[in-house]
This record gives structure tokens, C-alpha cells and sequence, in this order.
């Protein structure tokens, strides 16, 4: 409140506050507990009583709400009871509408006790919610298609449902209003956030005719050369910018919004018309993502760019003018320039040294000022563009999005001159790629860091890319790539990622077509103008698409399939979906191995693995549907009923805040880990009142657990304590860790195959580091350690810190499916506060501590270990300490052998190769 100050002083700006930062933070404290609210009426209230009425009036309705509930009620009502919490929940919900008449009413707690008028909804209330799917000429006409609907009110028919678009430009000019239709799009319906609300009837399609533009931009024309005249100055030619506005009419609503949110490929790049010489229409995309239509002369034209030895020259003509004196302007540097009167107008010329550019960062757009006029954007030509090699750079003189010419000089760049998909899954990728020492690799790397790399067949100049999106290879295996935005670059040898780009004379033809290949759908687009990028998505049935089917299934299939019968099926999750790993698939294995032929149902997130290929050890010979196996997509109708009706659920982490555990149904938690650092209840901020939503997540997952493994006797009291667990715990040992003690012959063959598939050499010593993630210090993506060629170094990050920067000469085997087999092949971990050491220590083999920050990670996050006396092996806070114990391990090793055996002994006594066994004997027999 200090920050706010006294309020009534400036309408605008607690108007501003109340419905921006200080409302989400009045909805914060209320769910907080009673402390705050009483803190929240203390501050508020004063600050309320200065606040104008009518900013109070026009103020969002659950806004509204809350300031007269805070000004009106007594404080035992808002601190201590629950009026102000109803008011925040029911606000989340903007379906609950209701009409009176030609009046929309919020559906919020006392509509019954308060006057009417606080509840109605107003302008701040409708929130056109827009997007622009397709933007093109045809027969000389601009046809606009999307969606636009207000949010919380449903168009579910055309009745009572208008919307039009309108085009306002500057000042006085009459408006352009556009031929405007509803059309069907559910897929807007698909895409909304509201739960509950139907909008399939909220797409549009617009017409405009440019003479609608141009008789307007002639008389503002006449106007601004008139006021020109009379300061004795000649007229110059202006553009003119229209914003695009929707005015909807539905079901008794009236709202106007701007008209914003381009599709991702081509909408995003809409072409241009031209009406007449020097002249265009082009709709164009401001920063913020609103469409405007602008009418724009031609005042500079790029005619020709030559690299000549160390200088770059441009050649600039401004038509229709004679000009003997200016400038040019690169980005915001002055420039000399040469103004030469020619017929037709004049010829400018812009010499740029090669040595300067070479040093920019980043691209520059160019203008000409000549002396007396504006200045003008220089935009393309049938000049066309220029790429010229400057040692390993290149320097670019492109259009951007509007034809204006943009110079640049960079790291010379793969350009995609052509994509072609071959045989509907094999996506072909052509271009030009003149760096001769450049890379032989094409990079896709993904949001989440997860990375694949393919060749990049060059030919001269220029290079093929052939890549199968649904069958990329990881270590060793096929896998569809996963969900979300694939970016492409190349690594450079100097170490530098280089951005692929597309040649900007492909993309009117660009195939930006969805492929499907195994219900997943792939669509190469480029978007930001000339950036490709590889789309990735599940394809889902309509009744499964966005937050209103995920509340269909939640709130009415889920809990109708509740109701019937169980079936004698299991379901199998190993984190969400992602993963064939662990326990779980250990106990699944060991099941199979033993012929139990009930059903059993795997969950797979985002196409993570396939058993087809697993299975080949567990089962030899045998068909994965006659071993009673299915896969069943996360999120989708079979998920739902799956969990709904499966008698038993063996998982190794929380499931989905939607179930909830049947009577008749077993829960077995297999957990992924004996704990080292704080979990659950331990943690501090689990402690702080009122308790955090996940303290409350927590709760209602542990009631409905039935089994919960522990490792050994020593992790049971503190799995019970951290998550608050009075039910059976089976002390079984960790199914997950029996193949570190299988016999030799069998362990010997898996850790020669795992070696393959990683690329290690045979003999060569290899070290696992495996550190775990720092609540503090999560986007830190560094690796401690680094290599020194005498061993080969495998990183594995946390999947809950950032991206390793792998050293050179490092692996990164962060996204390896199952860590266990990583055990197999390392000679010696080195970790942290990771419960890889409890695990690591059934194959004998040697533990190194790199706690680098330990005494701050024990105050922030907390430890169950004093790893100083406890750890099963020496404990280092320097890379250079590592370097040196790993050069002389044996003799690390016989110094802490005796504990080494001590920790085993107490942390992991039953991990003796058995413990899937006790496990399925004890539930499944």
C-alpha cells in the first residue's frame, strides 16, 4: 500500500490498481488465512474510503464485490468467516452468468441480500477474446477469418449473435465498417479457457474492399497537403494505419475490443496488395498483437546492394522527388549518404563499411531522411534481396514481415529454400548453406531441453535434411518426438548455435500443412516471419480437446465410471505417463515373468515409449496383446476409465489431482527413492499457515494410498512422517534396484548392450554424475564437472532444474529412460543429496559426494543425513577435489570401505535382488 499511496488523488490510476496489481493481490490474501485478511482490511480500507465512486462503479464485478463487502461488513464477518473466500472462488469460474432481460448479472455469492446493480456486468466484465486464423487476397479483396466471442457468455447459434469488424483510422476519418458473418468454429470452443462455455458459433469471415481505404486516405491526403502548403512546405505522401476493431452483439451483450492474435505460420506474415504504382494495402501485426491495416506509399525503394571489397553499397531511389542534401539512418545511427537528382526522382547512395557491420549483433532497419521531408522506411524492391559471404559471416540486406529492408551480419546461416514430406512421415528439408567449415548437423531442440540431431547432407553449397518426426532415434530406440515447438539450428565448430531460417522467397509457397503419423500431428511453420519451427501435438478427439473436455471427463465420465464395476486390471504410472521405468516396471516385469495373464494397462504420456520393444526380455516370443498389455494415452476417455475401474494402481509418484482412490481399490505407492533431502511435510514452506494448496494436494493423495514400499527400516518413520501415511508399509526393498544384485553373466550382458546404446567404448571407465536440483537456483543449467579424458563422464540433471550445459566430451543422458541401467555400466557415482546413493550402493561400486553447497542447501531445503559422517564415501566441495579422488579411486574406495558397508547395511539391507518378488508375492498372489 505504500507503493499505492493515498487513493482519490487520480481516478485513472486507482482504477488501474484496483482491477490490475493490487485486486490480484487482495484475492491472494484472502485465500491465505485470517492474519492476512485482517491485514488486507486494515490497509484497504482507508485507501477505499478516498477512492471515487464512479471508479469503483466500473470496476470488474468480482472487484466490485469485494471493495463494498470490505467497506460494509464487520471485520468478525470478512476476517473470520468466509465471505470474502466464496466471493474469490466463485470469481474463477466466468461461466456463471445470468440474464435479466437484455442485462447480464455475475452468478456470485449474496446476489440474493445486495442491490442488483453491483452484480450487472460491464465493460470490464466483456472481454472480447480474439484470433485471427487465416489473412488473404482474393479477387482484389482482403478476407479476414477467425474467432471472437466475449468471455463466459456462450454462442451456441447464430441467433442473437452479431459481430462486425470495424477499421478506425486517424481522427475525423469515418470509419470502415466490414462485410462480416458468423461462421461454425469449434475449434474456438476447443481453445477457450472457461469450462462450461460453448463458442461454436463464434467464428467470423470479413471483406474488405480497398477503395473503402483509399477514398478515405485521398481526402486525409488533401487535408494534411493543405496544412503543409499553407507552412510553405511541399506535400509528401503518408501512410495511413487503420486499427481493426470487433463490435459484438450476443444475446443481449454489447462489447467492442480490438481485434488481435494471429495464428502461428501464415497469418502471421500476411502479403500485401498493390493498388497502384509506389502504393500498397498491407495488414500488418503490431507488438502486442493487433491487426491494423495500413495504406503506405513507397517514398524509398532499394534498387541494388553490392559488396565491394570492404565496402557495402546501397542503392536507393526516392520516386517522384528531387533532393539534393539528407542522410540515411541505420537503426538509430546517422549515416552519410549521397543525393544525386536523376529522372524520375532521386538516386541516393548509402556505402556502409564491412568491418562495422560485421560487428553488429543485431539486425538494423534502414532509412533515407532527405532535407525538409520525413524520414522514409526503405522498403524492397524487384531489386530483390542480398546474401554476401564475409569469411565464416554473412551479411544480409532482407525485407522483414512489410517489406522493409532490414541489414544484418551474423554467423552464416542455413536457409531453407524447400520442404517436402515424403511418403506422409519422412519431412525433407532443402537449402543453401555456404559455410564450408559450418556444421554436418541439424539441431531440433525443444522448450524443455530435450535435443535431437540429425545429418545435414551437404552438397557444395547446398544441404538435405531427412528426418522421421514420429521415429527419432534415442539412445538407440525410435520415438516420436514429443509434444510442443521444435526449434532448428546448427552447431557451429567455434561452439555457436546457429538459427535456421527460411528463404524468404519460399514462403508464399511453404507447405505449413499438418501431417498425421500415429495420432500425432506434425507441421513444420515458420513463424516470426522466417523462423521454422517444427509444431508437435497428440491428436485428440474433439469431445477430449481443451479445458471443456478435460471438465467433461473430469467432472461427469470420471465420476460415472466410478460407479461400475471394478475390473482385475492394473494400471501402471511411472511419473504422469513419461516414463517405462522404475519399481512399477520391475513389478510389472516380474509379473509377466510369472504368466499372470490378468490385464494390465501402462499410461503414456505424449507417445513416451512403446512396449513393443521392451518386452522382448520379459516376454520372449510373445505378442504384447497375448501378454495382456495396453497402452492407454494420459489425459484421453480410457485414462479416466482406467483409473475409474482398475482394482489395483501401482505408481511411483502422485497421480492426477482428479482420482481418487474407490474402497474396493489397492494403491500401491513403490515411491521413487529413499529420501536424502526434505520431502513432503518437511519441507518449510509445508509448515507455514494457512497451508499451501499442495500441502492439501499432498493430503488427499496419501488417504487413498493402501501400500507404500520402503527401502529399509530407517526410511519407513520418515516416508510416514514426511507425508503424513498411517497406512501398511511393506519394508520389501526397492523392486527397482534387483538388477544391480542379478547374477553376473545376466547384469555383465545388459551393462554391454546399455554401453552400445550410449556410444561408450568397451574398458573405458565411466563416471555418473547425477546431481540433484536446487530449489533456489533452478534455471542454473551449469555442470560442475568436466572431463579429463581419462574416463567418460555421464551428466544426468535433475528434470526439475534447468538444461545441463554439457562440457565437451561429456553425455548428456538427462533424458535416458531408466536411470537403473546407467548403475549397470558407471564404475563410480558422483551425486550430491540425490537418493541415486541409497540406490548406487547395491552394485558395491564407489560413491563420491560433490557438495559443493552444502551447508546452504541443509538451511534451505533441509537433509535427513549429516553427509559429513554418514555418506557412504568421501564428501568434496571443489570440481578439482573430485578430479583428484577419481584419478586414485581404488585406494578412495578401501579408505571408506568400511562405511560403505555400514550405509548399506542401514539404508538398503533388503536390496538383495528379491525385493520385486517379496512385492508381487505380497500383493499379487
Amino acid at each position: 500500500m505504500r507503493a499505492v499511496g493515498e487513493g482519490g488523488l487520480d481516478s485513472t490510476f486507482d482504477a488501474e490498481v484496483l482491477s490490475g496489481p493490487l485486486g490480484a493481490r487482495m484475492d491472494l490474501a484472502i485465500k491465505r488465512g485470517a492474519a492476512r485478511r485482517r491485514e488486507l482490511v486494515d490497509q484497504l480500507r482507508p485507501y477505499l474510503a478516498k477512492v471515487s465512486p464512479a471508479v469503483k462503479h466500473d470496476l470488474p464485478v468480482a472487484r466490485r464485490l469485494l471493495v463494498h463487502l470490505i467497506e460494509k461488513r464487520p471485520d468478525e464477518e470478512l476476517v473470520d468467516g468466509d465471505a470474502l473466500v466464496k466471493v474469490v472462488t466463485a470469481a474463477a469460474e466466468p461461466s456463471k452468468r445470468i440474464r435479466k432481460g437484455l442485462r447480464w448479472y455475475a452468478d456470485l455469492p449474496y446476489r440474493e441480500e445486495l442491490p442488483a446493480d453491483l452484480f450487472r456486468l460491464r465493460k470490464s466484465d466483456l472481454v472480447p477474446v480474439t484470433q485471427i486464423d487465416d489473412i488473404h487476397w482474393k479477387g482484389g479483396k482482403l478476407h479476414v477469418h477467425g474467432h471472437a466471442y466475449l468471455a463466459g457468455l456462450s454462442v451456441r447459434s447464430r441467433r442473437f449473435n452479431r459481430a462486425t469488424v470495424v477499421l478506425r483510422g486517424p481522427r475525423w476519418l469515418p470509419p470502415v465498417r466490414l462485410r462480416t458473418r458468423r461462421i461454425y468454429a469449434p475449434e474456438a470452443t476447443h481453445a477457450a479457457r472457461e469450462a462450461g462455455c460453448n463458442y461454436d458459433w463464434s467464428g467470423f469471415t470479413a471483406e474488405l474492399t480497398p477503395w473503402a481505404l483509399r477514398w478515405r486516405a485521398s481526402a486525409r491526403a488533401v487535408v494534411s497537403g493543405v496544412r503543409r502548403m499553407l507552412r510553405r512546405r511541399l506535400a509528401v505522401p503518408e501512410t495511413t494505419t487503420w486499427r481493426a476493431e470487433i463490435v459484438f452483439w450476443s444475446r443481449g451483450a454489447r462489447a467492442t475490443g480490438l481485434l488481435r492474435g494471429a495464428a502461428v505460420g501464415r497469418t502471421e506474415r500476411p502479403a500485401g496488395l498493390r493498388v497502384r504504382d509506389g502504393w500498397w494495402i498491407r495488414p500488418v501485426w503490431t507488438s502486442d498483437r493487433a491487426l491494423q491495416v495500413v495504406l503506405q506509399p513507397n517514398r524509398a525503394e532499394l534498387t541494388g546492394a553490392d559488396l565491394d571489397g570492404e565496402r557495402l553499397e546501397l542503392k536507393i531511389m526516392l520516386p517522384g522527388r528531387s533532393v539534393t542534401k539528407g542522410h540515411a539512418r541505420l537503426g538509430g545511427h546517422r549515416i552519410a549518404a549521397d543525393f544525386t537528382p536523376v529522372t524520375g526522382g532521386t538516386l541516393v547512395t548509402v556505402a556502409l563499411a564491412v568491418t562495422s557491420l560485421v560487428n553488429e549483433k543485431d539486425g538494423r532497419r534502414l532509412w533515407v531522411e532527405p532535407k525538409g521531408d520525413p524520414a522514409a522506411s526503405v522498403m524492397l524492391s524487384e531489386a530483390g534481396e542480398t546474401r554476401a559471404v564475409v569469411g565464416d559471416r554473412e551479411i544480409t540486406v532482407l525485407g522483414d514481415r512489410r517489406d522493409r529492408v532490414v541489414v544484418s551480419a551474423h554467423r552464416i546461416r542455413p536457409v531453407i529454400t524447400g520442404v517436402a514430406w515424403e511418403d506422409g512421415s519422412t519431412l525433407i528439408l532443402r537449402g543453401h548453406y555456404p559455410d564450408a567449415s559450418g556444421a554436418d548437423r541439424l539441431s531440433l531442440r525443444h522448450r524443455s531441453g530435450l535435443m535431437y540431431t540429425v545429418p545435414l547432407e551437404r552438397d557444395g553449397e547446398e544441404f538435405t535434411v531427412r528426418l522421421a518426426p514420429g521415429a527419432m532415434e534415442r539412445f538407440g530406440e525410435s520415438v516420436p518426438l514429443s509434444s510442443g515447438t521444435w526449434n532448428l539450428s546448427v552447431r557451429h565448430p567455434s561452439g555457436e548455435i546457429v538459427p535456421a531460417r527460411v528463404d524468404h522467397a519460399a514462403l508464399p509457397t511453404l507447405d505449413e500443412a499438418p501431417r498425421a503419423v500415429d495420432n500425432r500431428s506434425y507441421r513444420l511453420v515458420s513463424t516470426r516471419f522466417d523462423v521454422p519451427v517444427l509444431m508437435v501435438e497428440e491428436v485428440r478427439p474433439a469431445d477430449e480437446k481443451g479445458v471443456a473436455g478435460t471438465h467433461q471427463l473430469r467432472r461427469v465420465f470420471y465420476p460415472a465410471q466410478r460407479g461400475e464395476p471394478l475390473t482385475d486390471a492394473t494400471v501402471y504410472v511411472v511419473n504422469d505417463g513419461r516414463l517405462y521405468a522404475d519399481s512399477v516396471r520391475a513389478i510389472f516385469e516380474e509379473r509377466l515373468r510369472r504368466g499372470d495373464d490378468r490385464e494390465h494397462v501402462w499410461i503414456v504420456k505424449d507417445g513416451a515409449f512403446s512396449l513393443t520393444g521392451m518386452l522382448g526380455d520379459a516376454v520372449p516370443g510373445q505378442a504384447l496383446a497375448d501378454a495382456g498389455v495396453r497402452l492407454v494415452r494420459a489425459g484421453s476417455r480410457e485414462h479416466h476409465a482406467a483409473l475409474a475401474r482398475s482394482r489395483y494402481v501401482v505408481t511411483n509418484a502422485f497421480l492426477p489431482t482428479w482420482f481418487r482412490a474407490r474402497d474396493e481399490q489397492t494403491i500401491v505407492q513403490t515411491w521413487h527413492g529413499t529420501p536424502v533431502k526434505h520431502i513432503g511435510n518437511d519441507q518449510p514452506h509445508m509448515t507455514r499457515e494457512p497451508r499451501p494448496p499442495v500441502w492439501y494436494r499432498q493430503a488427499a493423495e496419501v488417504r487413498g494410498w493402501d501400500v507404500l514400499l520402503s527401502q529399509s527400516p530407517w526410511a519407513t518413520p520418515v516416508l510416514r512422517k514426511a507425508f503424513g501415511y498411517q497406512g501398511e508399509v511393506l519394508e520389501s526393498g526397492l523392486p527397482r534396484n534387483d538388477v544391480l544384485s542379478a547374477p553376473s553373466p545376466e547384469r555383465e550382458a545388459r551393462a554391454a548392450e546399455i554401453r552400445a546404446r550410449l556410444g561408450l567404448a568397451p574398458g573405458r571407465k565411466v563416471v555418473l554424475y547425477a546431481p540433484t536440483w536446487r530449489d533456489y537456483d533452478r534455471k542454473n543449467g551449469s555442470v560442475k564437472l568436466v572431463p579429463d579424458g581419462s574416463y567418460d563422464l555421464l551428466v544426468r540433471a535433475h528434470p526439475m532444474q534447468a538444461v545441463p550445459n554439457v562440457p565437451q566430451g561429456a553425455v548428456d543422458v538427462t533424458t535416458y529412460p531408466d536411470i537403473t541401467d546407467l548403475f549397470l555400466v558407471a564404475d563410480v557415482l558422483v551425486t550430491d543429496y540425490s537418493s541415486s546413493m541409497f540406490d548406487f550402493v547395491a552394485t558395491g561400486k564407489p560413491v563420491l559426494l560433490f557438495a559443493y553447497d552444502l551447508d546452504k542447501y541443509a538451511a534451505k531445503r533441509g537433509l535427513y543425513l549429516d553427509l559429513r559422517e554418514q555418506a557412504p564415501g568421501p564428501l568434496f566441495t571443489t570440481a578439482a577435489e573430485v578430479a583428484e579422488a577419481l584419478r586414485d579411486l581404488p585406494s578412495v574406495a578401501a579408505s571408506y570401505a568400511d562405511r560403505y558397508e555400514s550405509f548399506r547395511a542401514t539404508f538398503a539391507p533388503r536390496d538383495d535382488g528379491k525385493a520385486t518378488a517379496r512385492v508381487v508375492d505380497h500383493l499379487f498372489t
